[in-house]
Parts: C-alpha cells; sequence; structure tokens
C-alpha cells in the first residue's frame, strides 16, 4: 500500500483527486492536478465539537485524522504504510528503539498481522506501546511539571 506520506507536523489530506473521485486529467498526457490538501489543525478547527477541548482531547482526535487522512478507503492502515507513519510522525518515539528485542516483537506481530492491515484501535494499540517503551517518554516523566 504506497501513498504520500508527510513528514511535517501539520499532516494533509487530499481533498480532491483522492482514488475514484471525479478529478481526472483531461487527457492521458496531460499532467495531474495537484490535490488541495486541508491542514491538521483546519480539519480540527472545524469540528465543533473539539472548540472548547481539553489539549488530551486535541491530541486524540489528532491521532485519529491523522490515521484517517492515511488510510485506505475502507479505515484500514497498510502495514507498510504504517511503518511509513511511525517513521514520519512519531519518529521521536521510536529513535533508538530499533536494537529493542520489544520493538522488534511489535513490528514482527504487525508482519504477522492476519489481515495485513490495520484498523483505528490496532494502530493506537500499536502507538501506545511504542509510547510505553520510548526513551522519549523517560525523559517526558523528568520534565518539571510546577515551579
Amino acid at each position: 500500500m504506497g501513498g504520500c506520506m508527510h513528514s511535517t507536523r501539520d499532516h494533509a489530506v487530499h481533498s480532491e483527486g483522492w482514488p475514484g473521485s471525479s478529478v481526472a486529467p483531461t487527457s492521458a498526457l496531460a499532467p495531474r492536478k495537484m490535490p488541495k490538501s486541508i491542514s491538521i489543525s483546519k480539519q480540527l478547527a472545524s469540528v465543533k465539537a473539539l472548540k472548547k477541548s481539553s489539549d488530551l482531547e486535541k491530541a486524540i482526535a489528532t491521532v485519529a485524522l491523522i490515521f484517517k487522512n492515511s488510510s485506505d478507503p475502507d479505515g484500514k492502515l497498510g502495514k507498510a504504510a504504517a511503518k511509513n507513519l511511525l517513521q514520519a510522525q512519531f519518529g521521536n518515539f521510536t529513535k533508538g528503539q530499533e536494537s529493542k528485542s520489544t520493538y522488534q516483537e511489535l513490528l514482527s506481530e504487525l508482519d504477522e498481522h492476519t489481515e495485513n492491515k490495520l484498523d483505528f484501535e490496532d494502530f493506537m494499540v500499536l502507538l501506545l506501546s511504542i509510547t510505553v517503551m520510548s526513551d522519549l517518554l523517560q525523559n517526558l516523566w523528568s520534565v518539571k511539571s510546577m515551579n
């Protein structure tokens, strides 16, 4: 499963030019019209329920939108796309984990996943598992929260 992966913090979604959409080149040789993209922050701002939400609610909504924007039309994420998304959007949490056996086991489980695709629940479990074992989390625990 391929696709365009954005490594920027403000991941974007294609609002046109999606497979199966009505946007098509006028001829086989014509350059394809570049899709317009909507940033995650604009997508979040468009959801009324998030106007007065907490930081935690916005964080989970951001993860949900990034997953939705990266998944296929069935709402699933192929294993190659999942690995690319982890590298592009979760690199600070995966950094330094490559040599750890628990991280390798997680990726092996991803490779052995029966459907070879993850739904949102599977993806969240994967993110949380990586987060719990990450060096970055250990650094976050040492951050002062009060003066």
